[in-house]
């Protein structure tokens, strides 16, 4: 068969149902293959939007989203993406091609060593020279992929090479199961939290997979230790449930904040030190306050995080065996845990939560923009927020009730993924609410993924967020006290530029106008673009200010 084919087929066996990208005259051959597979094919109007809609796939899913592009510029177009993939703990695959390696009719042109340009990005990066290379290479690549912790791998598929004949078949995918916490370790962790009076419980991006979600849930329910989570590990555990202490949106000074200056004992699952710190370990004074880390991998340790303790081995069968160990010291009344003092934080934090909801000015203030949409979303819904001032705000006062259903980007936090990033979650939950919350900055880095989105017919709600400026950094120039500068944008008419795609554009004239909008927008089909002014002016007052005035007075 041709290499190009075997290719596809090694795909197909490791379970491929989409690839986003953009061809060139390099991957005909595999273009050809694919025409004849099972696998669809989305093509998209940029290889980085190809890249944020794979990573997003691999998000949902657990498995591997692929990606493709020709050399060259295509190639180059990836790196953001692998980047967003890899420090994101996403599994995605990246193809693209390259100018024939036997023999060369055109020079060094449009030719870059992509391989080298991909090692610090990827978990896995390689050039295929040979169709017997193609079943070993494929199924290595998604075993990295998706191997703890998960991220971006790479393939090059020559031109000549896609085009050789030759035998071969995909290897299998080989039974595995990762290695557990030695027990020990979890005797030492489990002693730990039982000699402590005031343990917290801390849920970071690690702990957002299918057997470990399940784990934290008896975890906290049975043990009824009290819990915040990072950014990333929002939705991991029902933000209703009365356990819940919050988000650590900022790394210090909130009502979570007081929480974590309680506690003695943190158990941190799943943190991983490339998400934005939710906390500073002031002292590596052990007496202060005691942090286990709980992961697959050991601690990465940096000036703000280093544990005392580590517990490593699979997240899901630690938590099991630590929830057994302390269900047994309860039941003997060993533990005398006190958690009267964050009974009292999250009081003092839901009460907080709620000032602002109603607010009637226009430009819409965002505490009111949060609200709205979350009335308006069903609990299963799906946002998929782009990255700018407004992410705090979401992160902060969104309340999340389900996994993967507020999808931020606290790693990489690259703008421009939001609306690829919802495009590639209604392809894999059709069934859904998905709305993507972009500001007008992100929003235009992949605005012309609205015709792909509009081609393939999806249901999508956009929500651009319009202050006229790069708002995050206009805010973080005037905390700085620099003046404003460089930040001002001039816009076009949101709503004429999605009508000119096909979209359906909407712009609303007042605070109240906005919850029936995207109400009648989600019971109506195609693809929906909201331009919603909004005011910033609030950012200082409230997130530097405020918020840690009145923390601080609980």
């Amino acid at each position: 068969m041709k290499a190009s084919d075997l290719f596809v087929k090694a795909l197909e066996a490791e379970g491929v149902e989409y690839v986003f990208g953009i061809p060139g005259e390099e991957n005909l051959d595999l273009l050809e293959s694919l025409r004849r597979s099972k696998i669809r094919l989305v093509v998209t109007r940029h290889e980085q939007a190809a890249g944020f809609m794979a990573a997003t796939y691999g998000r949902l899913t657990g498995r591997t989203g692929v990606c493709l592009a020709t050399l060259g510029p295509g190639a180059t177009n990836f790196v953001t993406a692998a980047a967003y993939a890899q420090l994101g703990g996403m599994p995605m695959l990246m193809v693209t091609g390259q100018k024939p390696i036997k023999t060369s009719k055109q020079g060094h042109f449009q030719i870059v060593d992509v391989v080298r340009m991909m090692e610090p990005l990827t978990k896995y990066t390689r050039q295929i020279v040979s169709i017997g290379n193609i079943p070993a290479l494929v199924r290595e690549a998604f075993r990295r992929a998706e191997e703890e912790r998960p991220g971006a791998v790479h393939l090059e598929l020559p031109e000549d090479v896609a085009d050789e004949e030759g035998d071969g078949k995909p290897i299998p995918k080989s039974f595995s199961r990762r290695p557990v916490a030695e027990e020990k370790a979890v005797t030492h962790a489990v002693s730990a939290i039982a000699q402590a009076r005031h343990p917290l419980l801390m849920i970071g991006a690690g702990g957002n997979r299918k057997t470990t979600r399940k784990q934290l849930r008896e975890f906290v329910d049975q043990i009824g230790i009290p819990f915040f989570t990072t950014q990333m590990g929002k939705g991991v555990i029902d933000e209703s449930h009365p356990l819940w202490l919050g988000n650590a949106t900022l790394s210090d000074g909130d009502f979570v904040h007081r929480a974590i200056d309680h506690a003695d004992c943190i158990i941190n699952v799943g943190h991983d030190v490339i998400e934005k710190p939710p906390f500073f370990m002031r002292s590596v004074d052990a007496g202060e306050k005691t942090v286990i880390h709980v992961n697959f991998l050991g601690a990465e340790v940096d000036p703000v995080y280093f544990p005392q303790i580590e517990v490593v081995g699979d997240i899901a069968n630690t938590l099991w065996q630590m929830k057994e160990n302390l269900k047994a010291r309860l039941e003997r009344g060993e533990p005398q845990w006190d958690f009267a003092r964050f009974a009292e934080i999250k009081q003092h934090f839901e009460e907080h939560l709620v000032r602002g909801q109603h607010d009637e000015r226009f430009p819409m203030y965002p505490v009111r923009v949060v609200h709205d949409v979350y009335e308006t979303m069903p609990v299963d819904g799906i946002i998929c927020l782009d990255n700018g001032m407004y992410k705090i705000w979401f992160a902060r006062y969104y309340r999340a009730h389900e996994p993967n259903s507020l999808l931020l980007d606290n790693a990489l936090a690259s703008m421009g993924a939001g609306l690829p990033s919802a495009i590639a979650t209604k392809i894999v939950h059709p069934e859904r609410n998905v709305m993507a919350v972009c500001g007008d900055g992100g929003f235009m880095m992949n605005s012309q993924e609205l015709e792909t989105a509009v081609r393939l017919k999806l249901d999508l709600v956009v929500l651009i967020l319009r202050d006229d400026a790069f708002g995050m950094i206009r805010w973080k120039q005037e905390n700085m006290n620099f003046p404003d500068y460089g930040m001002t944008l001039h816009n076009p008419d949101f709503v004429e530029y999605a009508k000119s795609y096909g979209a359906l554009g909407h712009r609303i004239a007042s605070a109240d106008e906005l919850a029936p909008l995207v109400r009648e927008c989600f019971a109506a089909p195609g693809v929906h673009v909201i331009d919603v002014p909004i005011d910033y002016s609030d950012n200082e007052r409230v997130l530097n200010r405020e918020i840690k005035r009145l923390s601080a007075q609980i």
